[in-house]
């Protein structure tokens, strides 16, 4: 495993992050605990969750995600070696101050996690999107208060736009409070322009680490769908149908290409290129098997050539025609 600093700061982080959104959904405690045990064993140390993983899902409230690794890190023993990332702002409870980014929730919320992590602490306390209804220097001290408590060590950001991202590294530096030391966007080589174009320069400016989530395109830049053929029955299929177009199916040709190549599958190529670009602290990756962790896992440590990253930006590029 190849280890990486989580944006500025000294915190080494697996390249390879393990996302558990599907810990109760799409995969059982055995499946799960398989997967976080084969993760681990292999050098993994990242592993980001959040509160609300799967409240979606019938027969689920939120909190599944959470109670899976808590009852894991007690079996282990292990809870020094990893570091543990979740989030907040999605609806856990009823009222008015069930969600969001208030002060009154986020104090609420960080020790329902605690008791359903079964640790004292959370390495990194996300906000899973921004909330428009709050002032961002109440969230930010909210955060900064629980870095000083000890219940908090890094807080980042997930789904900011790059004018939040902005707004709120200069309401923290203005303010004397922690900044936002890492960033989780919705990123891959099907999914470049929103990104790319409004909110990597500021994160780059500012030095997060980013932590893209989805990094497979919903599992298109795996081959799972073909060309010209019916998709197969899918969790995610509405949300894929977008990507079905012919110049997504020839950049997937592609990354086959160089998957035979190179000797690796689709899926280490796709997240290859992601761990090239020198901004990318890890990319997260989900797994309902240890079969699919170990396809992810033989990305880490990947760094595509400059020819094979040419190859994939002229076919991904949001400027291409």
């Amino acid at each position: 495993m190849e280890y990486r600093h989580l944006g500025r700061t000294g915190l080494h982080v697996s390249d390879i992050c393990l996302g558990t959104m599907q810990f109760r959904w799409t995969t059982d405690d055995d499946n799960a605990n398989a997967v976080l045990d084969a993760f681990f064993d292999a050098g993994g140390n990242f592993i980001d969750t959040a509160d609300v993983y799967s409240r979606w899902a019938p027969g689920l409230k939120g909190g599944e995600a959470e109670t899976v690794i808590g009852a894991w890190l007690q079996r282990r023993g292990n809870r020094q070696d990893v570091v543990l990332a979740t989030k907040v702002r999605g609806r856990m409870w009823a009222g008015p101050n069930g969600e969001g980014l208030s002060r009154a929730h986020i104090l609420r919320a960080v020790d329902e996690s605690l008791r359903r992590l079964q640790t004292d602490y959370i390495d990194l306390y996300q906000t899973h999107a921004p909330d428009l209804g709050t002032p961002i220097e109440e969230t930010l001290r909210a955060l900064d208060d629980l870095i000083h408590q000890g219940k908090v060590r890094y807080a980042g950001c997930s789904n900011y736009t790059g004018y939040q991202l902005m707004e709120a590294t200069l309401t923290a530096r203005h303010a004397g409070l922690h900044e936002f030391v890492s960033l989780q966007p919705h990123y891959s080589l099907v999914e470049r322009e929103t990104f790319e174009k409004h909110v990597l320069p500021v994160a780059r400016q500012f030095g997060l680490g980013v932590i893209p989530y989805s990094p497979l395109g919903r599992g298109f830049l795996t081959g799972k769908y073909r060309r010209g053929a019916p998709p197969p029955d899918s969790l995610r299929l509405n949300s894929v149908q977008k990507l079905l177009t012919d110049r997504n199916f020839d950049l997937l040709d592609k990354v086959e290409s160089l998957a035979v190549t190179r000797n690796n599958t689709p899926a280490q190529v796709a997240l290859g290129w992601l761990l090239t670009q020198p901004e990318i602290s890890a990319v997260i990756i989900g797994a309902n098997t240890v079969a699919q962790l170990n396809d992810s896992l033989g990305a880490t440590g990947l760094r595509l050539a400059a020819d094979e990253v040419a190859a994939l930006d002229a076919l991904s590029s949001p400027v291409a025609a």
